[in-house]
């Protein structure tokens, strides 16, 4: 549990963020981590349903992607976890926010995890596949293949506005 409580503060720390002062949400957030590490081999948020399968989850590993956003625009991320100073502070409130993981991930997950597996009796879709691009920040020129550009980049910690698409010359 320390290790996972230590990850977390050092992510913390180093985005210039903070772990909820609620110590029980805090235990809790912290007990959901461990288990899904320990059940799937990864850190999946607890607070979304995770399909056992990397390729499913990848955007939902704690430190999810949609953290850096939903911090910038409601003070802290979808479960709380990691909160802006002033939420910390208690000046103010933590409360619902609205889920940006898209609804085919969610799906992916709910038809892949072992908690909901369904037996399908009608002809399976192919769902379109992601719209994976190649980023590069202009700044320092990481690179990375996503379907957006991080909000921040990992390296220099320039934000979403300096990554460019990288295009085949014509």
């Amino acid at each position: 549990m320390e290790q996972v409580r230590e990850r977390a503060e050092n992510d913390a720390t180093t985005y210039g963020y903070y772990l909820t002062s609620d110590k029980e949400i805090l235990q809790n957030l912290l007990e959901g981590l461990e288990k899904n590490e320990g059940r799937y081999g990864y850190p999946s948020c607890p607070c979304r349903l995770a399909s056992g399968k990397i390729e499913y989850d990848r955007d939902i590993i704690c430190p999810c992607d949609y953290r850096d956003p939903d911090i910038e625009e409601h003070g802290f991320c979808y479960c709380a976890l990691y909160v802006r100073k002033d939420v910390h502070d208690g000046k103010k409130p933590i409360k619902p926010i609205p889920e940006r993981r898209p609804q085919e991930k969610q799906m992916n997950a709910y038809k892949n995890s072992p908690e909901t597996q369904i037996q399908e009796t009608t002809k399976e879709s192919k769902p379109s596949a992601p719209k994976m691009k190649l980023y590069y920040c202009r700044q320092c020129g990481y690179v990375c293949f996503r379907e957006e550009p991080p909000y921040i980049c990992p390296i220099c910690k320039a934000k979403k506005e300096m990554f460019a698409e990288v295009t085949a010359p014509t």
